[in-house]
């Protein structure tokens, strides 16, 4: 349970109150900044954190805050200053990540209850100053660049350890009133500027997701209207050369069947087959390619016509004289499967 002391605290970081909380920890160095309240069970740096203050979360590291304390989900101060980040680009990296995971590296590879680690979400950041144990010294190139970023730490160390450290000579608290005021009045200009940069980014990011799921979508609408066009191209290609083999097949009947005066001799291949290289299936595609079996009384005329034209004993009276012997067993056994499967589709008629 919390005391009077440690909820002034809290409610100084919930205002985002800077002076007041430094102010206060000079004067009651023995409070106990390591706590957890409400229904989160959350510290005061995972408050700082929600908040993206890191006036406040540099303060509280300075007075011992411990970086490894969990709230009810095993998240710690670096998981939500990680989320932050993720959501809100660089500036927010900058300001909760780098002090967090500067004076506590070992918070980074500390899982929560769903074992996600700050490091498994650092990983989701689209810009470059990304930071892996060990490799974060062989990533900088320019040496003026990391000396700039050391000063810029040091130079941020140096005033949240020495700032309000001469406040013990005001005269009193109300001589200072005006100057917290105006720092209060600094602070919140300065978190306005920062929610709106937030949202500007929030919008480009939204305009760009929204520009990607456009050209995604003409992109999909372009692939759909080409595969249409291939299909319809495939399917004019086919009926095409369904029609080509049901032409030739009938030129080439007329041609053996019809001509009496004919005697040359027959080989497998001379035979007016539908599809000469095809199954006893394909050869009546051909058959039946244009037909129309709606009308069924023409269709019967159609198949008769066929099955007289392939019967066994027909086919001999008019070819078998003609057959070479080679193929003549072979001709038999593809004329007599032809004419079953005339005969089968014939009786399905009924």
């Amino acid at each position: 349970m919390t005391d009077r002391k440690q909820k002034k605290i809290w409610r100084y970081v919930e205002e985002g109150s800077v002076l007041k909380l430094r102010s206060y920890l000079r004067k009651h160095r023995d409070v106990e900044v390591n706590f957890s309240q409400g229904k989160r069970r959350r510290g005061l740096l995972h408050l700082a954190c929600s908040h993206v203050d890191d006036g406040l979360l540099r303060l509280l590291l300075k007075h011992g805050a411990n970086p490894l304390l969990r709230d009810r989900n095993g998240d710690t101060p670096l998981h939500l200053a990680a989320r932050k980040a993720l959501k809100y680009g660089k500036l927010v990296y900058d300001d909760l990540v780098v002090p967090l995971r500067k004076h506590c590296p070992a918070a980074l590879t500390l899982a929560n209850q769903a074992g996600v680690t700050p490091e498994d979400l650092l990983e989701g950041l689209s810009f470059k100053q990304r930071w892996c144990p060990g490799v974060e010294a062989r990533q900088r190139s320019d040496p003026e660049q990391e000396w700039r970023e050391k000063l810029l730490g040091e130079c941020q160390d140096e005033f949240f350890e020495t700032f309000g450290q001469y406040e013990e000579d005001a005269p009193t608290d109300d001589d200072y009133q005006y100057y917290d005021d105006w720092a209060e009045q600094v602070r919140a200009e300065y978190q306005a500027k920062l929610r709106a940069s937030w949202r500007a980014n929030r919008k480009q990011r939204q305009e760009k997701d929204e520009e990607e799921e456009r050209q995604r979508k003409e992109l999909h609408a372009r692939l759909e209207k080409e595969h249409r066009e291939y299909l319809e191209r495939a399917s004019r290609k086919k009926e095409e050369t369904q029609q080509g083999k049901k032409r030739r097949y009938e030129e080439r009947c007329d041609a053996v069947f019809c001509n009496s005066s004919s005697s040359a001799a027959l080989g497998y291949d001379d035979i007016p087959w539908p599809a000469p290289r095809g199954s006893v299936d394909q050869m009546k595609a051909i058959i039946l390619h244009g037909v129309d079996q709606s009308d069924t009384a023409a269709f019967r005329k159609f198949l008769r016509r066929q099955q007289a034209l392939w019967h066994p004993d027909k086919f001999s009276q008019r070819c078998g004289g003609r057959l070479k012997d080679r193929d003549r067993q072979r001709i038999l056994e593809t004329v007599t499967a032809l004419s079953q499967e005339l005969n089968r589709l014939a009786q399905s008629l009924r």
